[in-house]
């Protein structure tokens, strides 16, 4: 057994403090990849009130939103660019197919659904991605919500307007 001492000072403290044994620094745990039998990676991802249910699979970069193709299914460009973002900042861009299901919300929330769900599917297939994309803030889910209506207002701050007459 280990002999116990007490320090009375800080000085003493200060001594015994060089003489006990340095902890090991721990290491992170290596993750492994998960896939399934067919090679595929499955996340989930969710903006607002959107989730989305993504499998990524190396392929030619076709990616399908409720069995359409992203072009058609997210006409702006800016929402065709939100869910590319993982695979640009990845440097993996047109090297994998995705199939996504994506309910709820708005075209916007899907979106961003999408690439909360793509950014963590990505890291299950390749989990040296993680740093990467967690650095760009793509494996956080954004946690802001529509506010609820308040009694009493128009709105969920917007007073109803104001007559004097």
């Amino acid at each position: 057994m280990s002999e116990q001492t007490t320090a009375t000072s800080l000085a003493e403290l200060k001594n015994l403090v060089g003489t006990l044994p340095a902890a090991a620094p721990a290491e992170a745990p290596k993750r492994e990849p998960k896939r399934d039998a067919l090679g595929r990676a499955y996340a989930t991802g969710s903006r607002k009130e959107s989730v989305a249910r993504v499998w990524v699979m190396p392929g030619k970069g076709n990616i399908t939103v409720n069995d359409k193709p992203a072009s058609k299914y997210f006409a702006r460009p800016v929402l065709r660019m939100i869910i590319t973002q993982p695979f640009l900042v990845a440097d993996r861009y047109q090297q994998f197919d995705v199939v996504c299901t994506v309910k709820g919300g708005g075209l916007s929330g899907q979106a961003g659904a999408v690439r909360h769900g793509i950014a963590r599917a990505l890291c299950n297939y390749d989990p040296e991605l993680r740093g990467i994309l967690k650095k760009a803030g793509f494996l956080t889910r954004d946690p802001r919500a529509v506010e609820r209506k308040k009694y009493g207002k128009a709105k969920a701050r917007r007073s109803f307007q104001f007559s004097k007459r």
